[in-house]
């Protein structure tokens, strides 16, 4: 058979997984402090008995667009974004330190500092863990100061201190669970060190940064790309019957 029809199934296929990673970036255009992932196309040589003159479509998410979301204000003490580079340190549910830029916190039954989707917030020596207190307040460097249940408005205590940690770039990977990690073999040995030059904002969300009208336009690009890989499939179909019905009347 043709190799064209497997060039144009394999090209049908990964336009279809782009289509996915922009589907799933324009579904996050809401989502706080969500970073839009990439995807891109290459072509693989297709090797075999032929010369190798025609490749295969291959579609990849190479990386993350880790600029920064827009400051939307909330007035809420326990919604903190961070200004600039860096990250908020979180222990997932695997207990392994993750990073993200989603800051709207709360604070569980046990007193427990924990991010939306529930997973612990880290301070200086664990997770943050706040006893009862009646208002609380975050500084720009994560220091989290409260008054306590009974004490006057004014006796503000220091608890604890926001984790706020700045590993390259370069050797950030988003999981399956939306949390920045370090890729395999580029851990430094032991807990991310803190960035004590970090600085977060209280009352305020980092919005998504994924731009609507460009993800739309690439999901209406990629599907008349797919529409054109479904084309030369059909037009390898019509090319091997055609050759068969030649080779029956040659018979």
């Amino acid at each position: 058979m043709d190799k064209a029809l497997f060039i144009g199934m394999s090209g049908a296929k990964q336009t279809m997984l782009a289509q996915q990673a922009h589907a799933n970036n324009l579904a996050n255009v809401s989502t706080t402090g969500f970073k839009r992932d990439y995807a891109q196309a290459r072509s693989t040589p297709v090797f075999g008995e032929a010369l190798p003159t025609r490749a295969y479509a291959m579609t990849e998410r190479p990386g993350t667009d880790l600029s920064a979301g827009a400051l939307m204000q909330t007035g809420r003490d326990l919604d903190v974004a961070v200004d600039g580079d860096g990250w908020i340190s979180v222990q997932n549910k695997q207990g392994q330190e993750v990073f993200t830029r989603t800051g709207s916190l709360q604070v569980d039954v046990n007193g427990l500092l924990r991010t939306a989707s529930g997973d612990m917030v880290l301070g200086n020596g664990g997770p943050v863990a706040l006893p009862p207190y009646q208002s609380l307040q975050i500084g720009d460097d994560g220091t989290i100061s409260i008054v306590p249940v009974g004490a006057q408005p004014d006796e503000l205590a220091a608890v604890d201190r926001i984790k706020l940690v700045n590993p390259p770039d370069g050797v950030l990977e988003k999981g399956e669970d939306g949390y920045m990690r370090r890729k395999s073999g580029s851990a430094p040995g032991g807990p991310e060190p803190t960035d004590g030059n970090l600085r977060i904002v209280s009352g305020f969300l980092e919005s998504s940064n994924v731009n609507a009208v460009e993800e739309m336009i690439s999901n209406l690009q990629l599907s008349r790309q797919f529409e054109m890989q479904v084309k030369i499939m059909r037009t390898a179909k019509d090319n091997s019957e055609a050759a068969a019905r030649l080779l029956q009347n040659l018979g």
